[in-house]
This record gives structure tokens, sequence and C-alpha cells, in this order.
């Protein structure tokens, strides 16, 4: 039974570095644009340009990611992809000009796109064959809760204390410590694939999930536009001035309710049906976000999103997973992070450019559009999509427990 422990120790480390990955990032996000036109003198065209860098880099890594972590020893690339993704946080402090600070919001995507997908591949790794749907689901907790808790926390010291040279250096050392968990983890020896060819198109991007990619992408736009242009768009839109960090507390409530809720539908292998009820309550939320209902409206959006992506994200996950064969794991975990990424860097600039050229609403409406049109894909094609290529779990057996 203990081999069947889904909270074993290696977990716990995945976890924590995880958590430490994205928090770092994501402290900055929402305050970035409030920056660069404060620090810079940016247009909000030029901001999208600027903020979606990053998105670009981490898109041309990952394909390489992917084939990366299934070929080489996946501790030495975690480690070694954290150590750059933390010390070019002190890049942010040093860049005195805009290209500057473009060219290290671009090249900090590199790292971000590596370490990310070998983070995720050693959390499957170092999970129980019997556990893992379950443990996927809960895995992706500690991404999304910091993700949500991040901006809060950086929002909050920003207007505490006015100082964006703090914030910068408060990330570097989180993704420090976060470092520190990664390179202590253990790993059980992979079981070694035999007659593989040295190079195919599916190391680099999973084609047997392709019409899934096309449907996260389309989410992942949403979540784009609102990560990265919420505080704005309450501040010139709705006359919240103050109400950014309770959005995302709130936001975090729903992702961690769902997690805990969508956590036990895929222990009993309902995939499909968990994404479903994600999707719905994300679009829900997104066109209730781009109503402009008022302040009760814009923290309601919040929880029902929460809701939503808490149970769309790690079952799409799973959905990948199930699709790919044991030693297509990094693979698997590039691409459904490519796609995410794709529509986050489309999100970024369409959001950017609605917004400078039209407004804030109209890029919200826009929003509410795609996420619609993903939730119908998601409905009448992607479910019956996988369940056609889902693989047999038998499939994606075979790894030893040994440890490294």
């Amino acid at each position: 039974m203990s081999d069947d422990k889904l909270w074993n120790r290696e977990y716990w480390k995945v976890m924590t570095s995880n958590f430490m990955l994205f928090f770092a990032f994501y402290i900055l996000t929402p305050l970035l644009p409030i920056y660069l036109d404060a620090q810079f003198a940016a247009d909000k065209h030029m901001i999208g340009i600027v903020l979606s860098g990053y998105v670009v880099a981490t898109l041309l890594v990952r394909p390489f990611s992917g084939f990366i972590v299934d070929t080489f020893d996946r501790k030495r690339v975690l480690t070694l992809c954290f150590f750059v993704f933390f010390i070019m946080f002190a890049g942010y402090v040093g860049a005195g000009t805009l290209l500057m600070f473009a060219i290290v919001r671009t090249l900090h995507g590199l790292p971000f796109g590596a370490a990310t997908v070998a983070n995720s591949t050693v959390a499957i790794d170092v999970l129980p064959a019997s556990r893992r749907n379950e443990g996927i689901g809960y895995y992706g907790l500690s991404n999304n809760l910091a993700m949500a808790i991040a901006p809060s926390v950086g929002i909050w010291i920003y207007h505490a204390t006015g100082r964006f040279d703090l914030l910068f250096w408060l990330a570097l050392v989180i993704a420090l410590a976060g470092f520190v968990s990664s390179s202590r983890v253990r790993l059980p020896e992979r079981r070694r694939v035999i007659g593989r060819p040295k190079l195919s198109l599916d190391h680099f991007f999973l084609g047997r999930a392709w019409l899934m990619a096309v449907n996260i992408c389309l989410f992942g736009l949403c979540w784009g536009v609102m990560s990265n242009y919420v505080a704005i768009y309450g501040q010139e839109e709705l006359g919240i001035t103050d109400g950014t960090g309770l959005f995302f507390m709130i936001l975090a409530v729903g992702l961690v309710c769902a997690r805990l809720i969508g956590s036990r539908s895929l222990r009993r292998g309902e995939i499909a049906r968990s994404g479903l009820r994600g999707v719905i309550f994300s679009s829900l939320g997104f066109v209730l976000f781009a109503s402009g209902a008022g302040e009760w409206g814009y923290y309601l959006s919040a929880l029902l999103i929460g809701l939503g992506n808490g149970q769309m994200y790690p079952a799409m996950l799973n959905m990948f997973i199930g699709v790919a064969r044991h030693d297509q794991r990094g693979t698997a975990n590039s691409s459904i992070l490519i796609s995410w990424d794709a529509g986050m860097g489309l999100g970024i600039l369409l959001g950017g450019f609605l917004a400078q050229y039209m407004s804030y609403a109209a890029a919200f409406g826009v929003t509410a559009l795609a996420q619609l049109v993903g939730a119908m894909l998601y409905g009448v094609a992607t479910c019956r999509f996988f369940e056609r290529r889902r693989l047999s779990p038998a499939v994606g057996e075979g790894d030893g427990q040994k440890r490294q």
C-alpha cells in the first residue's frame, strides 16, 4: 500500500517547487502594465507587445523541452532550467530602458517554459500509477494557487510600498527557494525505450492531441487577457481602484474548491465530464465579467472562472497524458503548455490591440466570445475525440521504483 501513497515526500517537493516557480513569475504579472506605463511611458499597444515577448520565447522552447525531458536526465534538466529561471529575475532590476526590459522579459520565457515542462513531467514520474489521474489534478493546484495568490500579494506590496524594485528582489528570493526544492527531488529510475526513433515529429508535439490543443489554446487566450489586464480594466471601466487583490483571492478560492472536487471525479476516471463542468463554469464567469455588471459581477466572475479553470485544466492535462505513451510524457506536457501559451500570447496581443484602438470592455467582450466558442468545441467534438484516441493505462506503465 505504501507504493500507492499519493502524498509522498518527492511529490511534496515537486509541488513546492512548482508553486514557487509560478509564484515568483506571477507576483509581477498584473503590475507589469502599470510599471511599463509609469517607468517608460509605454502606450497600451506597446505594453501588449512587451508582455507577449515571454510567451513567444516560451513557445519556441517548449517543443524542444518535451524532447529533452523525455531523452535526458530529468533531474538535471529541471535543476538547470530552474537555476536560469531564478537568476533571470536580477535582470528586471538592471533594465533601465524599455528595450532592455523587453529583452529580459522575453529571455525569461525560455527557462520558464522549459522548467514548467520538466517539473510537471517529474510530478508524473513520482506519482504511483494507481493515483496518477488524481495526483495530476492536485499537482495543478500548486500553480493555480500561485497564479491566483501571487498577484494579490504583489498588488498589496506595491500599494503598501510603491516600490517595484522590492517586488523584483522578492521574486528572485522565491525563485531561489523553488530551485532548492527542485534540486532535492529523487526520481524513480526510468525504463529505457528500445527501438524508439531518434527523431520524429511526436518528440516535439503530440499530434494525437491536435484537437485538444486547439481547444486549450482558446481557453488560454481568455486567461491571457484576464490575468494581464484585469487590474486596468477594473480601474478604467468599472471604477474599482483597489479590488484586484480581492479578485485574485476569490479566484484562488474557486480554484482550490474546484481542484478538491474535480480530483475525486478524476480518481473515478470521469475525465471528460469533469472538464465539461469546468468549461461551463468558466464560460459563465467570462460572460459575466465582460458584461460590466458592476462590483458584484466583477467578484462573482472571479469565483466562477476559478471554479471553471480549476476543473477544466487538470481534466485536459489528463486527456493529453491519456492519449500519449509513457515515453511521451514530456511531449504531452509540453504540448498542452505550448497550446495554452499560444492562446495566452494571442490574448495578450489581442487585448492590448483592442484596448488601444477600442476599449478594455471590447477586449473582454471578445474574450467572452472566445470562451463560448471553446466551450462549444469541447462539448461537441473534443470529448469524443479524446475517447476515440485514449490509450490503455497499461501503455503508460513500466517505470521502476528505484530512486536516483
